[in-house]
């Protein structure tokens, strides 16, 4: 077998995406990969292929047994690893619970949220850190009110979430200490919901759970892992893409900026181009094992063999999105993998759009002048790739 190729490609500086992956696209079959941890895999970078693995009932996320390929020494767990049945029943509360009607109803609470964040950095003066003070605080403000967690604690979520996504390199203790805070902490959140019911998100998900049948219902430990995945992926995902997106319109599109402050309703176009357009990942993740031999791309994966998908590079296919590194808000982005696909598309997508909308709109239509204010400093050792501060002035 071929010898496996260094991975990741990408740079924690900038969010270009490697010329490796291109490469890759043009090249015949599959690349075979080494990450820093684990075993080889294949690797996925053509539109096509990506999308079809993500739907393929042959390829298993739950796999545990394996000495996973990874970036960072301890593999996910919880939903994203797991498959159906397991899968869907876990997954069950979550989308009666979060629906793109309550995301849009969140739309008002959403842009206040943000304006007040813009004018409270503007009130401070130029230049600010826009992560810190818009890209950072808004998400976190909003899954936590949409989850019920006070208001006094969200700043405890920061560190955490660093911890248990390797954002400034965390050791494995720190990640099982992290780990276990966020689990101690929401399981008490949720006994006080269960006694207390509230309106918010985490008693919708007990609500949710108790219409299923006994031998269906996600148990106490599977609600307190759901309510973290939506917490971590509600905050850092958001925030992080919220600082990407504004760092590259600043960079390479500074007309939208304008459009945007006369026609907020073009928000939706751009949103959807810059999530094709911005390869968020540092790198493919997520490993999914061949349950039996199949064929993709002309290479045969054994059955056990770990495929990862480039989610960034697939977005980036000239097959699928012709001219594909250019920003074009008017091309038809349908089918971009940003949320992924198949069973395991980002429950929490709706909200996302949400929040990246009104936040570049704000932005637009609140500082008109908005430009950098010096270079962005970038993450290291992170799971998603993004500026860690982002001066800018108006």
């Amino acid at each position: 077998m071929t010898r496996p190729v260094s991975y990741p490609f990408n740079t924690d500086t900038g969010l270009e995406l490697a010329d490796a992956y291109l490469v890759a696209q043009r090249s015949p079959g599959l690349l075979r990969v080494q990450l820093p941890y684990g075993e080889p895999a294949w690797l996925v970078t053509r539109h096509h292929e990506a999308r079809a693995v993500l739907a393929d009932a042959r390829f298993s996320r739950a796999d545990t047994q394996r000495d996973a390929p990874r970036t960072t020494p301890v593999s996910p767990i919880g939903l994203v690893a797991t498959d159906p049945p397991d899968h869907t029943r876990l997954r069950r509360p979550a989308a009666r619970a979060f629906t793109a009607r309550r995301a849009e109803a969140l739309r008002p609470r959403v842009r206040a949220l943000t304006e007040d964040a813009v004018r409270r950095m503007t009130a401070r003066g130029a230049p600010a850190d826009l992560v810190e003070h818009v890209a950072l605080p808004v998400p976190i403000a909003v899954i936590c009110e949409l989850l019920g967690v006070p208001a006094e604690d969200r700043d405890r979520f920061r560190g955490w979430s660093d911890a248990v996504l390797s954002t400034s390199g965390a050791t494995p203790r720190d990640f099982m200490a992290a780990t276990g805070a966020l689990k101690a902490y929401m399981g008490d959140l949720l006994d006080e919901r269960q006694a207390e019911p509230a309106d918010d998100l985490m008693t919708a998900l007990l609500r949710a759970r108790d219409e299923d049948a006994p031998d269906d219902r996600a148990s106490r430990d599977e609600l307190i892992e759901l309510c973290i995945a939506i917490l971590l992926g509600g905050y850092e995902t958001t925030a992080t893409q919220l600082a990407n997106l504004t760092w590259v319109l600043l960079t390479e599109r500074p007309d939208a900026l304008a459009e945007l402050a006369g026609r907020p309703e073009r928000a939706r176009a751009w949103v959807g181009e810059l999530l094709r357009y911005v390869p968020l990942a540092a790198s493919a993740s997520l490993p999914r094992y061949a349950l039996e031999d199949v064929e993709v791309g002309g290479t045969t994966v054994r059955a056990g063999e770990p495929v990862l998908v480039a989610i960034g590079a697939a977005n980036r296919d000239a097959l699928r999105f012709p001219r594909p590194d250019a920003l074009d808000p008017d091309r038809d982005t349908t089918g971009h993998l940003a949320f992924g696909h198949g069973i395991h598309h980002c429950a929490g997508a709706a909200l996302a759009r949400v929040e990246l909308e009104e936040g570049l709109t704000a932005l637009a239509r609140l500082l008109p002048g908005l430009r950098m204010a010096g270079d962005a400093t970038w993450k290291s050792a992170a799971f998603l790739r993004g500026p860690a501060t982002l001066p800018v002035a108006w």
